[in-house]
């Protein structure tokens, strides 16, 4: 499908897109000027069909234009440039696929937006998982399961940018980010909206399933080997763990993720 640009003729259909939701998500690891340098299809692809991205610039192969699902509007900032120079624009032997786009950071999202809702949806709380591949493969598990939001802290999570946004696979653009300054005051206005705040901990002597009530959930994940902070695992009403094999003494954070969201979407209330 050909899209309006130098050298190509196209329509001017404007990229079809959902409709938008307030989304947060900030930091660092921008490409200057407080801009966001997101690269791939998919998570090129959704930031083009969020509304709420203010962008800036889209450099792109004629494949990676052709690769997209829709129509770039008119007049869309476009400039076509060769793989090798797209690979110039990001970290080394990033799989970019021909599109690089340069945007605004999302909007700042706060807390009590996502429990003003009500509407049930788990929320996984990260403490201190500051892996951007990990925070990315837990937005794709928490889109996948329908999650209400990540959380996590502002000053221990990854930034904003095209890494994570590699790994969300989209989802970045479609699951709410909230970052909070005090994680565990943060669980207490879950605790007050109606949250129960479940903690996964390995030597927990309960199993996640057993201690999954019927109504809202929060999950709450450590960082890989050093686990939940003491203050945060406080504040968790329970601790859980995933029953695995002895074989195994953990499971890498964004899976444990997976199988949490999964495990509250398929119980029986």
């Amino acid at each position: 499908m050909n899209r309006k640009g130098e050298g190509r003729k196209g329509d001017k259909r404007a990229l079809r897109g959902r409709a938008g939701r307030n989304q947060g998500g900030r930091g660092s690891g921008r490409a200057g000027g407080g801009a966001v340098r997101l690269w791939g299809r998919h998570a090129v692809e959704a930031a083009l069909m969020n509304p709420a991205r203010q962008h800036r610039k889209l450099w792109a192969t004629h494949d990676g234009i052709e690769s997209l699902d829709g129509e770039l509007p008119a007049g869309f900032p476009l400039e076509y440039a060769g793989p090798e120079d797209l690979a110039r624009m990001v970290p080394r032997d990033a799989p970019h696929q021909g599109l690089v786009l340069e945007c605004e950071p999302l909007e700042d999202l706060h807390l009590s937006e996502v429990l003003d809702a009500e509407d049930g949806r788990p929320i996984v709380v990260l403490d201190q998982v500051t892996d951007p591949h990990n925070v990315g493969a837990i937005l794709r598990s928490a889109a996948a399961f329908d999650a209400a939001a990540i959380v996590t802290q502002d000053r221990h999570a990854p930034p904003e940018g095209g890494a994570l946004a590699k790994s969300a696979s989209g989802a970045l653009e479609i699951v709410p980010w909230v970052r909070v300054v005090n994680l565990a005051r943060a669980l207490e206005e879950m605790a007050e909206a109606g949250y129960w705040r479940i903690g996964l901990a390995g030597e927990a002597e309960a199993t996640f399933a057993s201690v999954l009530p019927a109504g809202p959930v929060a999950i709450v994940l450590g960082a890989e080997g050093d686990g939940l902070r003491h203050n945060i695992a406080a504040h968790c009403d329970t601790l859980a763990r995933l029953p695995i094999s002895s074989a195994m003494e953990s499971l890498n954070v964004s899976n444990a993720a997976a199988i949490a969201l999964y495990a509250v979407a398929t119980r029986e209330n």
